[in-house]
């Protein structure tokens, strides 16, 4: 079974430190935990017109305790990925919009 470019990329990454790295073309998405570094270059540069995918660094993302009154579990783990765009590339909208 294939997986579109939709099931590799989850979701934007929204914090302060990955929108300081805009200004560098780094850009951080929630990838699927299965999903490769050529694949989620290839996601990306298909989802996004216009940009060519420099480099990916991808780390995995512990889930962290949360207590409910006495009760307490883990969240959910999760892969994030870096992807760093060419020189000439085009940016992102979405993140480009935000800041």
């Amino acid at each position: 079974m294939t997986k579109t470019p939709h099931d590799i990329i989850l979701a934007p990454v929204i914090t302060e430190r990955s929108m300081g790295g805009i200004g560098m073309s780094k850009y951080t998405f929630k990838v699927a935990k299965d999903a490769n570094k050529i694949e989620i270059g290839k996601a990306v540069e298909s989802l996004f017109p216009g940009t060519k995918v420099a480099s990916v660094n991808t780390m995995h993302v512990r889930g962290q305790m949360r207590r409910q009154g006495r009760n307490s579990g883990y969240t959910a783990s999760w892969k994030k990925a870096i992807v760093t765009l060419k020189e000439g590339s085009k940016g992102i909208e979405f993140f480009e919009s935000m800041t």
